[in-house]
């Protein structure tokens, strides 16, 4: 009897310690929100940014809506202006409403949806300070 009592103490144990390090790990997620969006087609919602499995991905809001052009596209903005074209938001078969950002990409200042096809910025929004 004491050994059964002996391994159920071990057991709760190991379980209690996993539960803390699962609910730690997920207490480490940082979550960054930029501004709303600002611009005369992308005037609704924010961005966020996590880092997920050592990847870097940004998620329009569920507020957002991505604009009736012919060819919404993310763009992100570093802290220094360069500007990198990112993936079509409208896919077929839906909207790519998450993206993940290229390992080259060392910050992010500001996210931007930009009209590849007519070549015009429909609105940006912006972080307190550059996510990396």
């Amino acid at each position: 009897m004491k050994k059964i009592n002996r391994m159920m103490s071990v057991f709760t144990l190991m379980a209690l310690a996993v539960a803390g390090s699962v609910t730690f790990a997920a207490s480490k997620m940082d979550v960054h929100t930029s501004s709303g969006f600002q611009g005369p087609k992308a005037n609704t919602g924010t961005v966020s940014h996590t880092i997920e499995n050592g990847k870097s991905i940004l998620r329009v809001s569920q507020d957002f809506k991505v604009p009736d052009t012919p060819a919404p596209t993310w763009r992100v903005v570093d802290s220094k202006g360069a500007i990198y074209t990112l993936d079509a938001f409208k896919i077929k078969g839906g909207e790519k409403r998450e993206v993940v950002v290229p390992a080259y990409v060392k910050d992010i200042a500001k996210v931007q949806v930009y009209c590849a096809f007519a070549e015009v910025l429909l609105g940006d929004a912006g972080f307190s300070s550059p996510v990396k």
